[in-house]
């Protein structure tokens, strides 16, 4: 009897061998990095429907690129906000304070006064323009790269260092790894370490504000790596199914630590292309062009504010420096990629449109961030008064067993009481 091609795996017939795909970035460290077959639009040109279109309708801006602010630094085109001069200013300071504290808290972690950090360098814009085009009570469920939105909002900076160093004066209690801020009387989600739970988190607020007849919306923020979890789908299918008043935001700045968008299926489509699947509205916009950020941002959040719907807006942008202060880039990407990406800078951007509209400086540009880097220093400093890793200053032992359960358990109890008493047996000095 003749041995099954099923059972035996052989190929059949004249058919090829199946190849397995393994998406392969374009670039690997020391190669020369040509980004001409990015299909970057003309800023200006691309349409903008109503706030109240059928979803189908904005499905074509999807695959296509937002853009505003062009090479002279002039805003062009019906996605223009019209942004006065003093609001462009603040949004250009907020965006200039938020690398001046990454800046300062990077230096902290390498001189050993936080274990970790997370810079958002490139991407200031999306955060930053974000926060300007919600309204101050929209809720926002963040990844770990818009610390410019607590930032926009006026949350103290000593209150966010004192979580970053964990110290006694952290309100947190040392209970989150830094840079993992929450902040509820700001709008602020705690951000989580689990790749993609804000996603269904902010669509079941946003369902919760509809039902209650609220007048708030909700807006979440992943990376394009974490669109690959399956809280990604489920987020969508809900928001989609019951019509959720919420901004779902993918940043797609190239990379997932060291794994590139492709892994993700950015190699098949944009990001942005998948609110076609789930039959809402979608939006892709140059996350590097503070004017397009804003203007798509208040896009969808007026569409989910008149009951239209979601949006999904995927932020097409560049991390420009390494995922976290554990990550050394140069090990799985070109240094050149950085350098070359075409998009620019964001803070470089605005400035220059500002100085296209005889609004601004070099010279008030550079005031500016002396300014800011000494605000940032003076924050710092008050917050080490509390005091930095590993330096003892930290709350209370007892207070890692409260504010879990209104009743601690008994059993809880005990192990509290056992750790505290053998604590006390090991250093007699020890005090609360």
């Amino acid at each position: 009897m003749a041995e099954s091609p099923v059972r035996s795996g052989k190929p059949r017939g004249n058919l090829p061998p199946l190849e397995f795909h393994v998406p392969e970035p374009r670039y690997r460290p020391g190669d020369t990095v040509d980004y001409s077959h990015l299909v970057i639009p003309e800023a200006g040109t691309v349409t903008r429907p109503d706030e109240a279109c059928d979803a189908r309708d904005t499905w074509p801006l999807t695959t296509d690129l937002i853009r505003v602010l062009d090479d002279a630094g002039y805003a062009l085109g019906p996605w223009n906000p019209h942004l006065d001069p003093e609001t462009l200013r603040r949004i250009l300071r907020m965006m200039a304070l938020t690398r001046a504290f990454d800046d300062r808290m990077y230096r902290g972690q390498r001189q050993g006064k936080t274990s970790f950090y997370m810079k958002s360098t490139g991407e200031e814009a999306i955060s930053v323009a974000c926060a300007f085009a919600l309204a101050e009570d929209d809720m926002v469920f963040p990844s770990y790269r818009q610390q410019g939105i607590l930032i926009s909002r006026g949350y103290p900076l000593v209150e966010m260092i004192n979580q970053i160093y964990s110290n006694r004066a952290d309100r947190l209690k040392g209970r989150q790894l830094p840079i993992m801020y929450s902040a509820k009387d700001y709008g602020f989600f705690t951000i989580s370490g689990n790749l993609a739970t804000q996603f269904p988190q902010a669509v079941g607020w946003a369902m919760a504000s509809a039902i209650k007849g609220d007048t708030r919306i909700a807006t979440s923020f992943i990376g394009e790596g974490s669109s690959a979890e399956g809280d990604f789908h489920a987020a969508m299918t809900f928001a989609a199914v019951y019509n959720a008043p919420v901004v779902l935001n993918v940043v797609n700045n190239q990379w997932a630590i060291s794994s590139f968008s492709g892994f993700a299926g950015a190699e098949r489509t944009t990001f942005a292309a998948r609110a076609a699947g789930y039959g809402i509205a979608g939006l892709r916009v140059d996350g590097n062009d503070a004017l397009a950020v804003y203007a798509a941002m208040e896009w969808a959040a007026n569409r989910a504010r008149a009951n239209k719907g979601p949006t999904l807006i995927e932020h097409f942008t560049y991390r420009a420096e390494g995922h976290s202060t554990s990550d050394d880039p140069s090990a799985y990407r070109s240094a050149r990629e950085a350098e070359e990406w075409p998009l620019g800078d964001p803070i470089t951007r605005l400035k220059n449109h500002l100085v296209a509209l005889g609004e601004w400086s070099d010279e008030q540009h550079a005031g500016m961030d002396k300014a800011l880097a000494e605000d940032v220093r003076a924050a710092t400093k008050e917050a080490e008064k509390n005091g930095i890793l590993g330096h003892g200053l930290h709350h209370p032992f007892h207070t890692m067993f409260e504010d879990v359960f209104e009743e601690l358990p008994w059993h809880l109890r005990e192990q509290a009481e056992q750790a505290i008493r053998e604590r006390r047996t090991k250093w007699p000095e020890w005090k609360e």
